[in-house]
């Protein structure tokens, strides 16, 4: 490795080698069973695509300040470090980058899903709007 600064790719491999990312009907199963599944997709994509029934909506740059639980302006379910999280991005690359984040501010189960919303839609799971 030539310790020089990470293309994009190589970058998405380093974080993702660092958790296990959830598949669309993983992910449902998931949020069925108590995971926070987040919708991090900007407003445009929502309106365009429709939204996950039971998906809490944060924004990508309004994340972190949302979902620490140590943070002065989280979200009622940010209660504590060991919450399960599942972001969702449009198609599974933010979400990525999203996740690593998450993992900084000490959220270790954080994940996302694979192929984002589209995926989603695509597996024939719930989409309203």
């Amino acid at each position: 490795m030539s310790g020089g600064p990470l293309g994009i790719d190589e970058l998405l491999e380093r974080v993702r080698a660092g958790y296990v990312r959830l598949e669309p009907r993983e992910a449902w199963a998931a949020s069925r069973a108590g995971a926070l599944l987040v919708d991090i997709r900007y407003a445009e994509l929502r309106a365009r695509d429709g939204l996950i029934p039971g998906a809490l909506v944060i924004e990508r740059n309004e994340l972190e300040w949302r979902l620490d639980p140590r943070g002065s302006h989280r979200v009622p379910e940010a209660v504590d470090h060991d919450l399960r999280v599942v972001l969702v991005c449009d198609e599974g690359y933010a979400s990525s980058l999203a996740a690593d984040s998450l993992h900084r501010l000490g959220l270790h189960r954080a994940t996302d899903l694979v192929g984002g919303f589209q995926a989603w839609r695509a597996a024939g799971l719930p989409v309203r709007g």
